[in-house]
């Protein structure tokens, strides 16, 4: 594709392996991390090794001057960026009667803001050259809900919301912006799940398994790509038949 791409939360899992594989097809990657600056490096060595080009930058997506240095410092290193995945988020289990306000809003900072704050960052160059993809990384049970996840269930569904929205009002741009909704994903993010629990969740998914973090990254790095250009507003669910 030759173009850059800006990944947030790129350090670990998902947002790692969607920073590999558009790479590997020819993207400058803008690997974006806030704490794990480490692991941050480890991706962009992966890419190098890979004969691919990516730098790590550092990003707190809740803050909109943390975002605007972000493109500013893309811009300057890797070039515009053209390709946008917000992925960066975080998860919790809790009863939505222990929730605190503070933990509500750092839920919806953190996937709700930050995304729109990268979208209004990275918008403007798009549609100056009449080209651009934009890409949210939701949840299934940002469609359907999730029992003791209302906080998460509720910012993966505005995800999809700003997705639709959003697709309409850039169309006219050239932009497309699409939303996939990944099933239950063997990450970091499912460490405080027992190995009962994965296989459970693993035994109520049709395939028979739990996804991986190259199968979102597949599906994000095809929306990316040409043969998706006809294709927006459209949330693509990769969850194994989990959700239908």
């Amino acid at each position: 594709m030759e173009k850059t791409a800006v990944v947030t939360g790129a350090s670990r899992g998902i947002g790692a392996a969607v920073a590999r594989v558009l790479a590997a097809r020819g993207c400058r990657v803008a690997v974006c991390y806030r704490a794990r600056a480490e692991a941050a490096q480890a991706v962009c060595g992966q890419i190098a090794a890979a004969g691919g080009t990516a730098a790590a930058f550092a990003v707190d997506v809740r803050s909109e001057d943390s975002v605007r240095a972000l493109f500013a410092a893309v811009h300057r290193t890797l070039g515009p960026p053209l390709i946008l995945v917000n992925n960066a988020g975080i998860a919790r289990q809790a009863l939505f009667t222990d929730l605190t306000l503070a933990q509500w809003d750092d839920m919806m900072n953190t996937c709700a803001r930050g995304a729109f704050l990268c979208c209004r960052e990275a918008l403007p160059e798009m549609i100056r050259r009449k080209w651009g993809r934009i890409v949210n990384v939701s949840s299934m049970w940002g469609q359907t809900g999730a029992s003791c996840e209302a906080d998460y269930s509720a910012a993966k569904a505005a995800l999809i919301g700003l997705t639709k929205a959003l697709a309409k009002e850039e169309g006219p741009s050239g932009i497309t912006v699409n939303c996939v909704a990944p099933g239950a994903v063997d990450t970091d993010m499912m460490a405080g799940f027992s190995p009962a629990d994965k296989a459970a969740l693993a035994d109520e998914t049709p395939l028979g398994r739990l996804g991986t973090p190259e199968d979102i990254a597949e599906a994000v790095a095809f929306l990316c790509g040409d043969g998706a250009s006809f294709i927006t507003g459209q949330v693509l669910g990769v969850n194994g038949g989990y959700v239908i």
